[in-house]
């Protein structure tokens, strides 16, 4: 009887059949496709409903009004038509008995191998990689924040809590494969639903009070850094929807897929609405342009607390525990290369051949991440520069030409040139995203130190 079931599974699902014969480590091991369609919600609440959320109202100071929340509301519905795009794109293949478990998998065969291999593999790479980093920094700025708050006078310096959060990450690392992560990824739904809670009532405490700044909406009289500052800001925005890693989350539900992403898809964005519009438009109410990078700065100027000190506390230690399972999920792709290089996909997943292979690589990796995180500080400059190099063209670009690619819809339809449009306006962007990033490096340059304590 179960030999007549996998049989009748396999006849009517190709892409069951497709994902069994497949003999890589990485795929076997990292990316199991046994998830609902709800685990897929969690993972992309995760990886798009992040702390990097509380910069918004700093994008906002650059933007004005209208301009942030025109950017935002356009952010999210291109976002949630390329993630469905792509997700459809996935099905497709899937149901062809070729199921795509990676980003690269599906560039290699739309694009060909070379930009698999020499494009969308190390932007990938690039962009998952920046955002463990950048996690791990934030991580160590928030513990910082809280060492401050309980020891003003405290003599620790800003790369020791950077380490510290490294530690943490070392054990998480060791989770097995990516749809371990369901249970930590639900928990971390609930934990950006939380901070942003308290950054969105924090904000509206302290507008309401004599506490705040006085409310300067205005946006700067030089014609330079206002243009500059308004594609710094677009970076900031589309970094905040980043995913990157699509194909691999959706790798991780079992078949058939067909419509599972989707319903994925609409738990994330309500979360996403609920979390991106509250704190972006309460923080630029109270602060104006005098938001900081990270909303939760706001809440204590000159050293003296905005709001009681309990509630700082809380929300970074909220803060915190998300940023972590956030880290966890953009190293699966590393995660994926090294059990597919060092693993044996023939021995079991837990047998000793495997496991201390997968212990020393994963530790490495963090041990890396870690250093980078605590030596550069300044990370945040340099991931406005990954978003615009990496996110843009990974989730809103390529998706609509895997489309078009795909499916060769007509020219004579709508779908077609909204298609390209997307493309052709998000590419120009991305080019001038990068340029106003790298200029607010070399602005910023003179204050760059190794392992500085900011």
């Amino acid at each position: 009887m179960g030999t007549e079931f996998i049989d009748n599974v396999s006849s009517s699902h190709p892409e069951y059949h497709d994902h069994e014969k497949e003999h890589d480590a990485g795929a076997l091991f990292v990316l199991k496709s046994k998830g609902s369609w709800v685990h897929c919600g969690y993972h992309l609440s995760t990886s798009i409903v992040a702390p990097p959320l509380l910069s918004l109202p700093f994008a906002f100071a650059s933007l004005g009004w209208w301009g942030g929340i025109l950017c935002l509301v356009i952010g999210a519905l291109v976002t949630f038509y390329s993630y469905n795009l792509l997700s459809m794109v996935l099905e497709h293949h899937a149901h062809l008995g070729h199921r795509h478990l990676r980003f690269r998998d599906m560039a290699n065969d739309i694009l060909g191998p070379r930009w698999g291999r020499y494009y969308v593999g190390p932007i990938q790479f690039m962009v998952c990689y920046g955002a463990v980093i950048g996690s791990t920094l934030l991580g160590g700025q928030c513990m910082k924040a809280i060492y401050l708050l309980l020891n003003p006078n405290g003599a620790m310096k800003l790369y020791q809590f950077v380490v510290i959060f490294g530690g943490l990450m070392l054990i998480l690392a060791q989770m097995p494969s990516f749809h371990s992560l369901r249970h930590i990824n639900l928990i971390s739904l609930l934990l950006c639903l939380a901070y942003s809670a308290c950054a969105t009532a924090g904000s509206i405490y302290i507008g309401n009070s004599s506490k705040g700044p006085d409310k300067d909406y205005s946006i700067s009289n030089d014609k330079e850094t206002r243009i500059f500052g308004v594609f710094n800001a677009i970076a900031i925005i589309a970094t905040t929807f980043g995913n990157g890693i699509i194909p691999e989350i959706q790798a991780t539900i079992a078949p058939p897929v067909k419509g599972k992403m989707f319903k994925g898809l609409c738990i994330c964005y309500a979360v996403l609405s609920t979390t991106f519009f509250s704190v972006a438009i309460s923080g630029y109410w109270a602060f104006g342009n005098q938001a900081e990078g990270l909303i939760l700065s706001n809440f204590t100027q000159n050293g003296h607390n905005l709001v009681p000190k309990s509630f700082i506390f809380i929300t970074n230690i909220f803060t915190i525990l998300q940023l972590s399972a956030v880290a966890v999920v953009y190293l699966q792709p590393t995660n994926e290369v090294l059990e597919r290089t060092f693993a044996d996909a023939k021995s079991s997943e837990f047998s000793t051949r495997n496991v201390i292979p997968r212990l020393i690589s994963r530790s490495i990796s963090v041990i890396i991440s870690t250093t980078i995180a605590a030596m550069l500080p300044f990370f945040g400059d340099i991931n406005a520069v990954i978003g615009a190099f990496g996110f843009l063209p990974l989730d809103f670009v390529l998706p609509v030409i895997f489309f078009n690619l795909t499916f060769k819809p007509s020219k004579k339809k709508p779908t077609y040139w909204l298609n390209m449009a997307i493309a052709v306006f998000f590419s120009i962007l991305g080019v001038i995203a990068a340029v106003a990033a790298v200029r607010q490096i070399s602005l910023d340059a003179k204050t760059y130190r190794l392992f500085a304590n900011i």
